[in-house]
């Protein structure tokens, strides 16, 4: 059961970090405001696949990383491999684009950068998309990866995603942290501007139409349809936020202010504590969605990214 909430109302919250925009970040959030604003709201369809990938292919490259392509639980990806790595251990990355975008050669430089901070190899699938391959494909893609990743001898596996890919690292975190047929569950898990709730229901939807450099509701809820097709929203499989979270490991959160997804993490945490499990989310003010990419324009972005390093660093060196 979910209730909206106001602004306000997690002001005071013991799980929320609110961290204020620097002079140079507004700036630079500014001058992406305005590149993009003749572009809100029209991602969609395949016919974005190229131009969304261009996007992903400018992030920033990290140091001394070895990029190499692979098939992981008979799911064909990529690996991104810092030059000192923990043996044993691999972080399990679930790229973004709303179920219907992206592939893992564009996202290897955003990843290869949380795989450089924490130090960990991580292996991004080529997961099938909308709406050629509708739910549950991208969820069973990601479940077999990860049952891939045990059988080759992971003992430590941390999952984490981004928009789309961060519904499907937290729908995979409730799956494989039932330890099914005795396997190992993962370490944790962090999202970066996840989707939750794909019933769209949270007040940001409306409080942050306008401060969204990037999408509309109408927008999403068309590429949430492609998805879907006739599976109830609020299915737990789909949407995380309506699942049991209930003995799930450590989550940590990352996003803008600047989201209609806002409300899709504040209330995941949310549930999430109350559930008893150790969550976190961290509200980047004047941050868009997905700023976390931008490690080049941002000094937020450089911050969160060393964050979520030493998180997933301690998990995967427990």
């Amino acid at each position: 059961m979910t209730t909206q909430k106001s602004n306000d109302a997690y002001a005071n919250a013991a799980w929320l970090t609110v961290h204020p925009v620097s002079q140079g970040d507004a700036v630079s959030a500014n001058a992406l405001r305005a590149g993009v604003a003749a572009f809100k709201g029209k991602l969609a369809g395949t016919a974005a696949r190229a131009p969304f990938d261009d996007v992903m292919e400018r992030v920033a490259a990290p140091p001394d990383m070895f990029f190499e392509a692979g098939t992981v639980g008979g799911i064909s990806g990529l690996w991104a491999k810092p030059a000192q790595s923990r043996k044993g251990a691999a972080i399990l990355h679930a790229h973004g684009g709303w179920f219907n975008l992206g592939t893992a050669r564009a996202y290897r430089n955003f990843v290869g950068q949380i795989a450089a901070s924490a130090r960990v190899d991580a292996f991004i699938p080529d997961y099938r998309l909308a709406p050629e391959h509708p739910f549950p494909a991208a969820v069973t893609d990601v479940e077999a990866c990860y049952r891939g990743l045990l059988d080759i001898g992971m003992n430590k596996i941390a999952v984490t995603g981004d928009s789309a890919g961060g519904a499907l690292a937290l729908v995979l975190l409730s799956i494989a942290s039932q330890d099914y047929e005795g396997r190992m569950a993962p370490v944790g898990a962090v999202a970066v501007s996840p989707v939750t709730d794909l019933a769209l229901t949270g007040e940001t939807y409306q409080t942050r139409a306008d401060a969204d450099p990037y999408f509309t509701k109408p927008q999403v809820a068309g590429l949430v349809a492609a998805y879907l097709g006739a599976t109830d929203a609020k299915n737990p499989l789909a949407s995380p936020l309506y699942g049991d979270l209930r003995g799930l490991p450590p989550i940590r959160i990352h996003l803008g202010d600047d989201e209609l997804l806002l409300d899709d993490s504040r209330r995941y945490v949310e549930r999430a504590v109350e559930a008893g499990v150790d969550a976190k989310c961290d509200v980047w003010m004047g941050m868009p969605h997905g700023f976390v990419s931008g490690v080049a324009e941002f000094e937020a972005a450089r911050q969160a990214l060393k964050q979520i390093g030493h998180f997933l660093k301690e998990l995967c060196d427990d």
